[in-house]
């Protein structure tokens, strides 16, 4: 029995032009979770998932700080997993205990994206909305999609609820555990100290899967796998590579920073480290190999 971890991305949960509503996240999640099944049913599970579209949408109606809204929406979304897992393990005459942990990720307070805040959290704005944002938030072009608020997004350095979820592993309760990344903290004179930031939920996946020794890492995107020379004519999809060859590709820079860079970056820590695979794919392909990244 292997311990994997599964990183969920934001289109898991919410596609792309769709708004937070509940009913829209719990009808994706089902679809997650039932895709998910022959995966779950013979492997020590972990599951991990964005929360972008919904700190965004929280950060706009409340006045919190980051690192409780990116608690808030571990609890939120956990428990949406959390439930629909509950209900198919029923319906197919399974049992395993499910638990959905809000996880700290220790982060450097001098780390310098504290500095140059680049990670793109929200919904999108127009240039006029944008203008009237700048006097409360950071605002950044992404893409030609539109402007987005970015936040502080610094590397993860450990888990702090890693013995606790291991264990919990260990006993083949499925673990729901470092949702958005994790609720970043600092170290402050021996204390545990939260902080504004959002941590990338791929990289906190491979630092949690390093934590425990996973054996496994997938990492559920938009696309069904990795592609070279992404999006132009030349376009070619890697099906099966290793770790010495993904990281040519990455020094090449075939995998652009706000798109597939940070799931290379984490596909290369997790290998690197304690891991021995890694799948990216779509949810709708998580059963038919996407792309696999050997040692």
């Amino acid at each position: 029995m292997k311990t994997i971890i599964i990183a969920l991305g934001g289109n898991a949960i919410l596609r792309k032009g769709e708004k937070p509503k509940i009913k829209t996240q719990i009808k994706n999640i089902k679809n997650a979770c039932n895709n998910l099944l022959k995966i779950i049913k013979n492997n020590k599970i972990i599951i991990t998932h964005g929360n972008g579209p919904q700190a965004g949408y929280l950060l706009i109606q409340q006045k919190a700080p980051l690192d409780v809204i990116d608690a808030e929406t571990e609890g939120q979304i956990g428990y949406l997993i959390e439930q629909e897992l509950f209900n198919l393990f029923r319906k197919n005459n399974m049992k395993r205990g499910i638990a959905t942990v809000l996880t700290q990720v220790l982060v450097n307070k001098k780390d310098k994206a504290f500095s140059n805040p680049d990670k793109f959290i929200g919904p999108f704005y127009s240039k006029q909305e944008a203008d009237k944002l700048k006097e409360k938030f950071k605002i950044k072009k992404d893409s030609n999609r539109g402007w987005r608020r970015v936040v502080p997004s610094p590397k993860p350095i450990t888990i702090i609820e890693k013995e606790v979820i291991k264990k919990m592993s260990d006993k083949k309760i499925i673990v729901i555990a470092a949702g958005g990344g994790g609720i970043p903290v600092v170290n402050d004179k021996g204390n545990l100290k939260g902080i504004e930031a959002v941590i990338d939920k791929d990289l906190a996946s491979a630092c949690l899967g390093n934590s425990i020794k996973a054996d496994e890492l997938i990492i559920v995107t938009d696309v069904d796998g990795v592609y070279l020379n992404y999006n132009s004519k030349k376009q070619k999809k890697i099906r099966y590579t290793n770790l010495k060859e993904i990281k040519k590709y990455y020094s090449e820079g075939h995998f652009p920073k706000g798109n597939m860079g940070p799931k290379i970056e984490a596909t290369i820590n997790f290998l690197e480290k304690k891991g021995k695979k890694v799948i990216i794919t779509d949810i709708n392909n998580i059963n038919k190999g996407g792309t696999v990244i050997v040692k």
